[in-house]
C-alpha cells in the first residue's frame, strides 16, 4: 500500500481528480452551543457529495492555489484518498490566523492516519505563509470534533464573523502553530 502526499498545482486540480472520492458520512450526534455551552445532540443526517459539490470543490481549491494559498493531495495507489487546503488570507485582531479550508478522507480509508498525516500538511503550511494559528470553521458533528480536538485543536479565541455566518451550525476552532 504506497501512500504518497504531494503539493497540487492549480493545473492538476479537476474533476477527474476526485473520480474515486467517496466523501460519504453518516451522523448521529452534532455539537451545539447553547446558553453558552457545548451540547452533543441527536441529529442525524448522511452527507454524500454528488456532482455539484464536487464541481464547486474544484472551483474553491484552484482559486486557494490561485491566490497562493496550498492544496496538498493524499494519494493511495495514483487513486486521490485524501486533501487538505490552507488560505492565504490572514485575520484575526493581530492577522494570526489563516483558514484550514478543507481537510477530507475518502470514506473507505478513515481511520488509518491519514486525516493525521493532512493535518500536519496543513500546519506546515500556515507556517509557511507564516501564521500563528490555523483556523477551523469545522462540521458539528461528533467524530469531526473528536478528530480536531485529537489533533491538539480548540475552540477559536476569535470567531471570524464571515464563517460563522455562513456555517452558523460549524464549530469555530483554531491550532496554534508553535507546537509544530
Amino acid at each position: 500500500m504506497e501512500v504518497t502526499f504531494e503539493q497540487l498545482s492549480e493545473s492538476r486540480i479537476d474533476r477527474n481528480l476526485f473520480l474515486h472520492f467517496n466523501r460519504y458520512q453518516e451522523v448521529k450526534r452534532c455539537w451545539r452551543k447553547e446558553d453558552g455551552f457545548w451540547k452533543l445532540k441527536e441529529i442525524s443526517f448522511v452527507e454524500e457529495w454528488k456532482e455539484p459539490e464536487y464541481e464547486f470543490l474544484v472551483k474553491c481549491l484552484k482559486n486557494t492555489v490561485d491566490t497562493g494559498g496550498y492544496v496538498v493531495g493524499c494519494f493511495l495507489e495514483g487513486k486521490l484518498v485524501g486533501f487538505v487546503s490552507v488560505e492565504s488570507e490572514f485575520f484575526g485582531s493581530k492577522n494570526q490566523y489563516v483558514q484550514l479550508s478543507c481537510i477530507h478522507v475518502s470514506y473507505e480509508v478513515r481511520g488509518k492516519g491519514i486525516g493525521r498525516r493532512l493535518f500536519q500538511c496543513a500546519g506546515l503550511a500556515g507556517k509557511k505563509l507564516g501564521a500563528e494559528k490555523l483556523y477551523i470553521s469545522a462540521h458539528s458533528s461528533e467524530e469531526t470534533q473528536a478528530f480536531y480536538y485529537g489533533m491538539g485543536c480548540v475552540e477559536a479565541e476569535e470567531y471570524n464573523k464571515k464563517l460563522t455566518e455562513a456555517e452558523p451550525c460549524d464549530c469555530q476552532l483554531e491550532y496554534a502553530l508553535e507546537r509544530i
